[in-house]
């Protein structure tokens, strides 16, 4: 047998490892987070299970096609992950508590079930809950497999005997693997039962859904190496008071990240909201100062969303800049610009900017949008509703252009607005049917477009 190696200690937040255990953390400077890995045991053990020949083969040799995706029953949730599951493939979706993870997963597997073998594996609730849940949801899984366990040595041994196509384990965090010496939920423990489940996954051609869990930070838990092991991770966001959820790809070796899918928490269960434009743009009967509907792009499709902005005497001694589903540090930024190339000035004023309905923004098209709701706002104007407006907003006060222009416009005819703030570059090549659009190269030019237009 090999010699065994000397412990390391694993910081528990960061994943850095140290030869001797210390209070804090040199790396991340987390106190009293580090605990014992031996990972001589792990190797020695995993001897015992390596292959003795290599598989090497060139690459002109290998089949590069995907191969067909399995269709998860949501048009969502295909969209998100890049045309349904990829056989082989482990897929991570986390989310804050009662976001949904478990009920969205339950629900795919119900359905999938009555034409493929599904198992769904379970180590924080037994089967009497889920079988429960299954029934509240008003689901019908006659043919689901469930099972309730933590250990990755017996789920790779059921997969091995019963192939099922799909597993779902719930969740990531309990789950444990004889080659790490440490308690479950910790980085060692968490790392070495991902690997091991995906090599399983590869193995044996299955596609395996993890449920991971995320701190009190918004983060995902666990050591940073878990997104690179898996193959796709999803995000289940729940926002505050909203039964609306939005699961969004940060990671996907299939397909096109920051894809957006959209989803409505009923009594019985996750239901698909199919044009998610519609509802981002509930707005009210009577539109008041402040409010500005811009297009973003999410994936392979557009968005409409509402951008409001509130601008009101400082209650204090310091102006305050607060934005909801925008970049804080844009949003200062930008106020910057519109007092050196705008000629207003907001240093008096507190200024509060919202994307309606719960969505974030990661891109810059709502730039312009946004600056024009908080001159809206500050001049107690409003716009017309049927006015729509996107571009980037540059430090020199130049208005850049943004990517699928012509999508955004067409996207924006289809839920009856007919006039357009745009970048200059984004001009439409020809004439869009319903569409008056108003190319602006600067602020100031979109400043003097949206007055004449009130």
């Amino acid at each position: 047998m090999a010699k065994r190696s000397a412990a390391v200690f694993v910081c528990g937040d960061c994943g850095s490892e140290h030869p001797k255990w210390q209070g804090q953390c040199a790396d991340c400077g987390a106190w009293n987070t580090l605990t014992r890995f031996s990972p001589g045991v792990a190797a020695v053990r995993a001897a015992s299970y390596a292959d003795a020949t290599a598989d090497i083969r060139h690459i002109d040799e290998i089949d590069s096609e995907v191969g067909e995706r399995l269709p998860s029953g949501y048009a969502e949730l295909d969209r998100v992950l890049g045309g349904g599951f990829v056989q082989g493939s482990v897929i991570l979706i986390g989310g804050d508590p009662g976001a949904g993870k478990s009920t969205l997963l339950l629900q795919v597997v119900a359905r999938l079930s009555s034409s493929k073998t599904c198992l769904y594996v379970s180590g924080e609730e037994s089967m009497q809950q889920i079988a429960a849940r299954s029934t509240r949801l008003k689901l019908k899984p006659d043919k689901l497999h469930l099972a309730s366990m933590t250990s990755v040595e017996q789920v790779a041994q059921v997969v091995e005997r019963d192939r099922p196509a799909i597993v779902v384990i719930d969740s990531i965090q309990v789950m444990q693997t004889e080659f790490a010496e440490s308690m479950a939920g910790t980085v060692t423990q968490v790392r070495e039962s991902a690997a091991r489940l995906t090599q399983l996954a590869k193995r044996t051609n299955t596609v395996i859904l993890l449920v991971g869990h995320v701190t009190k930070e918004g983060n995902l838990a666990g050591p940073k190496v878990l997104e690179h092991i898996i193959d796709c991770m999803v995000m289940l966001d729940a926002p505050a008071g909203s039964r609306y959820r939005t699961l969004r790809s940060a990671k996907n070796r299939f397909g096109a990240v920051n894809e957006l899918g959209v989803f409505a928490m009923t009594d019985t269960g996750l239901r698909e909201v199919l044009n998610p434009s519609a509802i981002f743009l509930e707005r009210s009967a009577e539109v008041g100062p402040g409010s500005v509907v811009s297009v973003i792009w999410e994936g392979t499709r557009p968005l409409l969303v509402e951008i409001q902005a509130l601008v009101d005497d400082v209650q204090g001694g310091y102006p305050r800049r607060v934005a909801v589903g925008l970049d804080a540090q844009r949003l200062t930024m930008h106020l910057a610009i519109m007092h050196r190339h705008g000629g207003l000035s907001l240093s008096n004023d507190d200024v509060f900017v919202n994307v309606t309905g719960g969505v974030r923004v990661l891109e810059t098209a709502t730039d312009l949008a946004s600056m024009l709701a908080v001159f809206s706002s500050l001049r107690n104007v409003t716009l017309p509703t049927e006015l729509i407006v996107f571009g980037e907003l540059g430090l020199t006060g130049e208005i850049r252009p943004v990517a699928n222009g012509q999508e955004r416009l067409r996207e924006a005819v289809k839920h009856g607005f007919t006039q357009a703030i745009v970048p200059y570059a984004n001009r439409p090549s020809k004439p869009i049917a319903g569409m008056q659009t108003h190319p602006v190269k600067t602020l100031q030019a979109a400043i003097e477009a949206v007055t004449e237009a009130t």
